[in-house]
């Protein structure tokens, strides 16, 4: 539980310090232009019920799963293998799943943004500008940014901070993280919602992996 909360307060603070704070900048600035431009309506109609939207459906099952039980694969095997490498990624992904869901939770809490799931139905009708700012008008399970995407993001940020040399955990990480990505904007969230998910999990993903990467050259590492 130490390794898991490791700078936990830090490596929240550390997701807008710095360069980290334009990735949230850039959220809300490129949110603004998809909403007001039609472009969420219009990605929404046309991408709701195709035929990539069959395939991509698992993201939504696969993106609350992975996080879960990749942190502690690599945790296991790190004990099994005595590696404190192994056990350090585990932690380190275990909190940027954690920071993930925690953030995108707070930043739907004053958003309030409509979920495109409510209004099946009224496809005629553009419903992609309702926001309900406050606190806690529209719930935290559901808006602005995704969540699915805000982990999966953030947990491939610090794998590849973690591991900037090894190509296959690269672009399996971001293979995994896209595919999370495009898949709930194809029925739980707007296309927006995905690109803020995938900032926003960029900076605390790049934050946590940095932290954790410190600790390993440090020694510290240990279970």
């Amino acid at each position: 539980m130490k390794g898991l909360c490791y700078q936990l307060i830090e490596n929240i603070l550390g997701a807008f310090k710095g360069r980290n704070v334009f990735f949230h900048i850039a959220a809300v600035i490129l949110t603004a232009v998809i909403v007001l431009s039609g472009f969420d309506w219009w990605y929404f109609t046309h991408a709701h019920g195709s035929a990539a939207s069959v395939y991509l459906w698992p993201a939504v099952a696969l993106g609350g799963i992975i996080p879960i039980f990749t942190p502690l694969g690599f945790f296991i095997g790190g004990k099994l293998r005595k590696s404190v490498s192994l056990m350090n990624t585990g932690y380190a992904l275990g909190q940027s799943a954690f920071l993930g869901l925690l953030l995108s939770s707070v930043y739907k809490a004053f958003t309030g943004r409509v979920p495109p799931m409510h209004h099946m139905l009224a496809t005629a009708i553009d419903i992609s500008h309702e926001f309900q700012f406050g606190f806690m008008r529209g719930g935290v399970f559901w808006g602005w940014p995704s969540s699915h995407t805000t982990v999966a993001f953030a947990t491939m940020c610090t794998l590849m901070t973690l591991y900037p040399k090894r190509v296959g955990i690269r672009i399996a990480a971001t293979c995994y993280a896209l595919y999370v990505g495009f898949g709930v904007s194809m029925g739980i969230h707007w296309f927006s919602e995905f690109i803020a998910g995938m900032l926003i999990g960029s900076a605390i993903g790049i934050s946590v992996g940095r932290s954790f990467l410190q600790r390993l050259n440090r020694g510290s590492a240990v279970a």
